[in-house]
């Protein structure tokens, strides 16, 4: 009679893929037999904080939204009138050896774009200054900014 050629780590790792192997046919057995099947219990919800339940939403709070209202990319251009253009607001930014920076707009909370050539007077950063819109081709800058006081 012959020895047996396997060592005893080569039986050990046999036996463990031998387990695992096992183990795995055992789940997906398992997962086979308690298979629900409805579609129902797949369905999952979003709630109005964007967090998954499984409760739907309640229809009573459901807005309508009109799909013609919704602006993809930069916001239109739109037409000002001569009250519109004189804006106040606050120098937010403001790079001097480059020559431009940016204007916090005090009405609607936005950055207006300002170059050194659109100042009347030397400006700062959070100084309060008073400018006009001008229409470019990125969309609305500052000129004639000055100080108000």
């Amino acid at each position: 009679m012959g020895r047996s050629h396997e060592t005893f780590g080569k039986k050990e790792t046999r036996t463990k893929q031998e387990k695992k192997r096992k183990e795995k046919e055992k789940k997906r057995i398992e997962r086979k037999e308690n298979k629900s099947g409805s579609f129902e219990d797949m369905i999952a919800y979003v709630d109005e904080f964007g967090n998954i339940t499984s409760t739907p939403p309640d229809p009573s709070l459901k807005k309508e939204i009109n799909p013609e209202e919704i602006e993809l990319g930069a916001a239109r251009n739109t037409e000002l009138n001569s009250e519109q253009l004189i804006r106040n607001g606050i120098v937010s930014f403001f790079d001097e050896s480059k020559g431009f920076g940016f204007i916090k707009d005090l009405q609607n909370r936005q950055d207006v774009y300002v170059h050194a050539n659109g100042l009347l007077e030397p400006i700062r950063e959070n100084n309060k200054v008073t400018f006009e819109l001008a229409k470019g081709p990125k969309g609305f800058y500052a000129v004639n900014v000055k100080i108000s006081r």
